[in-house]
């Protein structure tokens, strides 16, 4: 009996490992408009003091490698060496540490944090900082996903406060907010608006967004930080600001937090997000579009990838997609995001609207080629590189006929980085093999021997030898 009473205990303790329980705020609540009087002070500091406790400050290092400056013509001159001395050019710096400041929230008592993924993303150091202390605690990252800009790191401490986390589907435009966060660095910033909008995508930040808009400031040093109602609540992790100048203009956006919990319930359990693919090219239903179907709402297939979930299923260009699983898909973002949320092998039903007739089908989901957002493979020449996508090309205006793979890191002292080749290139062509994906630039650069490598430059073709 003792026996079956340890295995059933080992047994609970394993079912438990890599798991997180969220602190829940309540589901129902009322909205009351504030009181006023004599000798009134309206305030929300009681209101927002336990979730203040619950944002940290997070930094990181990176060291990055100093161009060669020694090779340059100029440090044989005579008269520079008369000035500076024949040693100069050997004191030259090899590299510098790259410093950034963001914000992250506690979600438990253990350790563990979450912040955006831009803000850990490539660090060597990750040190956190606690409200009220100087201490500082070395962070791991548990796991990380570009898709959502979201990450989840842990510091070894115990008895922390945990925020609550509120039912973001619950938030109405015109609620008051809160965005507590560290910006530019200065210490925890407390800033109050409103919610501006719910729901917001094809904003052009991430790939899969399903934003909460609000006026409340945020500022660099903000991301990952914390966005509260007058509960003290978390409804979502500020992740990005619109701007033209570098500051705020009132319109900054925040990841859902049951969108948060979805993410990172899946990072702390397997330490990265393995996403359903269905492999198809979507647009909403839009403008004259609406007058040749049936439907009024859906998502609009314009392409179907080769050997993908979606062609083994039959689907083609011109379907529109109205339900997965009997549940209504209203545009190209809600079937995106839906089928994000599923895993790989997942079998779904379709239900489509083809030359006006309304069909059903069966479609087993396939892995998400860049799961993790971004392919870091060895045997590319120390590249990290990501397909380009509507996001990539967005973000970083590169034109709709260019096609290739994005270089988004550099390997030091790796062949890619002595052939010159830079963040923010695209591989456009090896040798005599045009690049579409990662998989063809993958193919190329397994061949032997050197090979030209073709890429453009802010727009400027350039020619490289990669060994």
């Amino acid at each position: 009996m003792s026996k079956l009473l340890s295995l059933s205990l080992v047994a609970a303790a394993l079912l438990h490992a890599g798991t997180i329980r969220f602190n829940e705020a309540p589901k129902y609540f009322k909205r009351v408009m504030p009181q006023s009087g004599h000798n009134i002070v309206i305030s929300y500091y009681d209101a927002i003091k336990e979730a203040k406790e619950c944002v940290v400050n997070i930094s990181t290092k990176k060291k990055v490698k100093l161009p060669n400056m020694s090779n340059m013509p100029f440090f044989n001159d005579p008269f520079f060496k008369q000035f500076f001395g024949p040693m100069f050019k050997d004191r030259l710096p090899k590299s510098r540490i790259q410093r950034s400041l963001g914000s992250g929230v506690i979600i438990s008592s253990d350790g563990y944090i979450v912040t955006n993924n831009h803000v850990i993303k490539n660090a060597d150091e990750i040190t956190v900082t606690l409200p009220g202390s100087d201490t500082e605690y070395k962070a791991k990252v548990i796991g990380k996903d570009a898709l959502t800009d979201l990450a989840v790191i842990k510091i070894d401490k115990q008895g922390l406060p945990a925020i609550k986390i509120a039912d973001s589907s619950q938030i109405k435009p015109g609620d008051v907010v809160f965005a507590i966060g560290n910006p530019f660095g200065i210490g925890e910033t407390v800033t109050q608006g409103i919610v501006s909008a719910t729901n917001r995508s094809n904003v052009g930040i991430n790939t899969y967004e399903n934003f909460i808009q609000t006026d409340a400031a945020i500022n660099p040093g903000n991301s990952g930080g914390a966005l509260v109602d007058t509960r003290g609540a978390l409804i979502g992790i500020n992740s990005a600001i619109i701007t033209r100048s570098g500051g705020n203009n009132g319109i900054g956006f925040a990841i859902p937090s049951n969108m948060m919990k979805e993410v990172v319930t899946k990072l702390i359990e397997k330490g990265k997000i393995e996403r359903g693919y269905l492999g198809v090219l979507i647009e909403d239903l839009k403008g004259d579009l609406k007058e040749v179907y049936r439907h009024d709402y859906g998502a609009l297939i314009v392409d179907v990838t080769k050997d993908s979930a979606a062609a083994e299923a039959g689907l083609k260009r011109g379907d529109l997609i109205i339900a997965v699983d009997g549940r209504r898909i209203e545009d190209a973002n809600d079937l995106k995001n839906l089928i994000g949320s599923l895993p790989p092998g997942k079998r779904i039903k379709i239900t489509y609207e083809r030359n006006g007739k309304v069909h059903s089908v069966y479609v087993r989901l396939k892995e998400r080629p860049d799961s993790g957002g971004e392919e870091v493979v060895e045997t590319l020449k120390g590249l990290e590189v990501q397909t380009l996508d509507a996001r990539i090309r967005k973000m970083y205006n590169i034109p709709s006929d260019v096609k290739g793979v994005f270089v988004t890191d550099v390997k030091e002292e790796s062949a890619a980085e002595k052939a010159g080749i830079k963040p923010g290139d695209v591989i456009v062509q090896v040798d005599d093999r045009e690049i579409e994906d990662v998989e063809d630039l993958k193919e190329a650069l397994q061949k032997p021997g050197a090979k030209k490598v073709f890429v453009k430059r802010q727009g400027i073709p350039l020619i490289l030898v990669i060994k």
